[in-house]
């Protein structure tokens, strides 16, 4: 847990597996090891421990809309009735994201991946196939909702890539290098924590970003030789 009371730190940020300089596998297994087995235990362990006598009901106002839209949610996957499966349309998604927006990418990449995502996102809604119905424990569904998910977060992905012009840390944007193809830096314009704010699925996020102050340790040029 963080210094914020039910916010816990998980994934690459929590370095209490590996060590804290760590890159590539040691850090897809620790995404892994939070996500799959210590975060269930961990929140809901939380949350038994916070309930109260107050504990919303079903006939709440709150837990009444959720249910409203997540049950539209299941009826508009279900209504598709397409031609392709969620599998190959997952695929498609995950080789826009491994050819634009891996550890080396650029403005012109970027630019053409939120285009892909886009489309692709719209092809999903119109041509995904779901088997089976949702009144019962269906796999398929489960993934279905998962990969439309998939869509709003490659985009937030690319799109803050896109907004950070410069190279830092495993990130490397190709505009942004030394003469010696080293990372290059702009601490000037990005010393900052950059969290977006959704807003709707048609329109684009709002960013806010926070200044970073380092009282003790000046942030330094990173070099890979």
């Amino acid at each position: 847990m963080s210094t914020i009371d039910g916010m816990y730190v998980i994934g690459e940020a929590n370095f209490s597996d590996h060590g804290a300089n760590r890159l590539g596998a040691s850090a897809l297994m620790q995404g892994l090891a939070d996500g799959y087995f210590v975060l269930p235990y961990t929140i809901g362990d939380y949350l038994a421990q916070h309930m109260d006598d107050e504990r919303i009901q079903t006939d709440h106002v709150g837990f009444q809309r959720v249910e409203e839209e997540v049950q539209a949610r299941i009826d508009r996957l279900l209504s598709v009735d397409g031609d392709r499966t969620v599998d190959s349309l997952h695929r498609e998604l995950g080789h826009i994201c491994i050819d634009h927006c891996g550890m080396s990418r650029n403005r012109s990449g970027l630019e053409q991946a939120l285009g892909q995502i886009q489309e692709l996102r719209q092809e999903f809604w119109q041509r995904v196939r779901v088997p089976g119905s949702g009144n019962d424990l269906n796999q398929s569904l489960e993934k279905a909702g998962r990969v439309a998910d998939y869509f709003e977060l490659a985009e937030l992905m690319c799109r803050d890539a896109l907004e950070r012009e410069e190279s830092c840390g495993t990130h490397f944007r190709e505009e942004y290098q030394t003469a010696e193809g080293e990372a290059r830096r702009d601490d000037e314009r990005f010393t900052h924590v950059a969290a977006w704010e959704f807003t709707d699925t048609d329109s684009p996020p709002v960013l806010h970003t926070e200044a970073l102050e380092y009282e003790n340790v000046p942030p330094s040029q990173r070099s890979y030789k």
